[in-house]
């Protein structure tokens, strides 16, 4: 006879498992499909995973906790993978089809790394359709932002010039257990080629976070070696290097990244 265990949440892990009546929720939001193979980012105690099984075709379940890793194995159905270990330090399952999905109760401490790990295997061509993700409020109103806000940062632009994001649900600290002391949200992040395309993804990214590393300095300021003389001789149009880096849309730092 199989002992059953109640696995505390762990602080370190950052562990807050969800209701069932919002499981349910969350489920009819992601609509999985009997054809779909799901990657599900820290399982937890299955919660969400069982109601994945039971719809999708196969499971891959990474989770970090080696407890709640073994657990999983001796209680789940035949098409889903367990894989202990960090997601972050996770490379791409030979066992991947074509395509993916994925789903996550993300941790609030690693969730923007995680997200740009999932941008970093979609670059590296994983076939992930979309990512469903819930994450703390905040970060959702960061990956939402426009220019302008106070929201607005490398986050929303690193994100946004990879996917596409829309918010799916929000949700009351009393919806997990334990209850966090903030409110989350769930978005779907929705892969696509780098929009618009820059020369160099590297420099992008290192210009985009030189950029919003002094948000109160105007862009001459931050980045440097961009002078007036030589954006008002190469963009066009000429992107103004008095102003910050909040102001500035996607587009515009693709064309001050490809003039670099």
């Amino acid at each position: 006879m199989v002992r059953s265990t109640v696995h505390r949440a762990r602080r370190r892990f950052g562990q807050h498992f969800l209701e069932g009546a919002w499981v349910d929720k969350l489920i009819r939001a992601i609509d999985p499909q009997p054809d779909q193979t799901f990657i599900e980012i820290g399982p937890g105690r299955g919660a969400l995973t069982r109601p994945l099984a039971a719809r999708a075709k196969q499971v891959i379940a990474y989770e970090i906790d080696r407890d709640l890793a073994a657990e999983l194995r001796g209680t789940m159905p035949a098409n889903v993978s367990v894989i202990e270990g960090d997601f972050l330090d996770a490379n791409p399952e030979p066992r991947i089809p074509n395509p993916v999905r994925v789903a996550a109760n993300l941790p609030y401490n690693v969730a923007s790394p995680i997200m740009f790990r999932l941008i970093d295997w979609s670059r590296r061509g994983v076939p992930i359709t979309d990512a469903t993700l819930m994450l703390q409020k905040e970060v959702a109103d960061r990956l939402l932002a426009k220019p302008g806000s106070k929201d607005y940062g490398v986050l929303t632009v690193l994100i946004g010039h990879r996917a596409s994001v829309e918010r799916v649900l929000s949700l009351p600290p009393g919806a997990f257990r334990p209850p966090p002391k903030v409110h989350s949200a769930v978005v779907r992040l929705r892969f696509h080629d780098p929009e618009p395309p820059v020369r160099d993804e590297a420099g992008f990214e290192d210009l985009v976070k030189r950029a919003f590393s002094q948000r109160r300095k105007t862009l001459g300021n931050a980045l440097g070696g961009l002078t007036p003389q030589r954006c008002q001789s190469t963009l066009a149009p000429p992107i103004d290097l008095r102003r910050r880096a909040e102001t500035l849309s996607i587009a515009e730092f693709a064309v001050l990244s490809n003039n670099a």
